[in-house]
């Protein structure tokens, strides 16, 4: 007996550290859906896979409009996946991020143009260094207009001649999405060091910097560098409200808009097609309970048209290439210029002076430095 109680002591310890670490591995997968559970009820979702989630999931948190990412497990048969299953080939699922956003800040075809600039796209075996099915890319669409979108942009990106190889990236049916270990959740945050150690050593940044160092501005479709999407993907893509400002010359009320009194840093597009109209730097309180600029961000996204509605006569705005009505300009603002670009809150989406280079507008970081 006193030979026997020791081994039944150790025994006991082991069972008890397998417990303890089926549990810890357990808490971790049940964080993550707990995130998930958490998805605000106006929110959509899209799911992305480039290799390594840490670095597609980390360019996602900064888009305003965005909820949050959580890396995870999809496209295989095995349920709940483990990481050391997945890394190591064992299933067939892939490294991929799920996307949790509000359709009214941003678009799933603007989520679309982020995630091209992350990886290289023309990698059949995997991602940088990191090799095999497991790291490869793919598109999960979770509904028919998304998988219309994400072909079409596919398809831009192709005929753009960006890349010498072919583009092989599949874009295939959402399948059940496992979040990944709570350790992976948010690792640019929780590990910044070893992050971008990673980043720069697979090689990926210096791809991305290389791939696109030019044009940065101008969305994947561009040819012109913005455009109107068909009436029906307006229609689908809008607020009612949005629909009625920006495409039946509408007009929302004074002091219940998104941006009347916003102070934070960044720029202003159209919220149908992206171009850049004005900025926070030229933003001011005229006490009418509209935004109000003293001059657009690029001059020659705005057109002037003389407006006679309602008995006036006054100068409208519209977009350039999505001829979305976006308000009107009046001669009473103040000095140098005197000018006063009363815009509608419904016609533009606001993108935060963190995020300009991730979601395209890097030749606009200059403003705010």
């Amino acid at each position: 007996m006193t030979i026997k109680i020791p081994w039944l002591g150790v025994v006991v310890i082991i069972l008890t550290i397998a417990m303890f670490l089926f549990y810890m591995e357990s808490r971790a997968q049940v964080e993550g859906r707990t995130a998930l559970d958490q998805t605000p009820l106006n929110a959509a979702q899209a799911t992305f896979a480039g290799g390594c989630f840490w670095c597609i999931e980390a360019p996602f948190d900064k888009v305003s409009g965005v909820y949050f990412a959580i890396s995870g497990y999809t496209g295989g048969t095995q349920p709940n996946p483990r990481y050391e299953e997945v890394s190591s080939g064992q299933t067939d699922h892939i490294e991929a991020v799920r996307v949790i956003y509000d359709p009214q800040k941003i678009t799933y075809h603007e989520l679309l143009d982020i995630y091209w600039r992350q990886f290289d796209p023309t990698d059949a075996g995997g991602s940088f260094y990191d090799r095999g099915h497991q790291y490869t890319s793919a598109i999960f669409y979770e509904t028919e207009e998304q998988r219309t979108q994400a072909e079409a942009s596919k398809g831009s990106l192709e005929r753009s001649g960006r890349f010498s190889r072919p583009i092989v990236t599949p874009i295939l049916p959402a399948t059940t999405f496992y979040p990944a270990e709570d350790y992976h959740q948010d690792y640019h945050i929780k590990n910044p060091t070893h992050y971008q150690s990673y980043r720069t050593g697979s090689g990926r940044d210096l791809f991305i910097a290389q791939m696109w160092k030019q044009n940065k501005e101008s969305p994947l479709n561009s040819s012109p560098p913005y455009s109107k999407p068909p009436s029906d993907v307006i229609r689908n893509r809008l607020s009612s409200l949005q629909y009625k400002v920006t495409q039946e010359d509408g007009t929302e009320p004074p002091f219940e808009n998104t941006f009347w009194n916003s102070t934070k840093e960044g720029i202003y597009v159209d919220i149908v097609s992206g171009e850049p109209l004005f900025s926070s730097t030229h933003k001011y309180d005229s006490g009418t309970g509209w935004p109000s600029f003293t001059r657009p961000l690029v001059e020659e996204h705005i057109i002037e048209h003389r407006d006679t509605s309602w008995g006036m006569t006054r100068t409208e705005v519209r977009s350039k290439y999505a001829d979305s009505h976006l308000g009107h300009v009046f001669t009473d603002g103040p000095p140098p210029n005197g000018l006063r670009y009363c815009i509608n809150s419904s016609a533009l989406r606001f993108v935060p002076a963190d995020s300009l280079e991730i979601a395209g507008y890097g030749s606009h970081v200059h403003l705010f430095r």
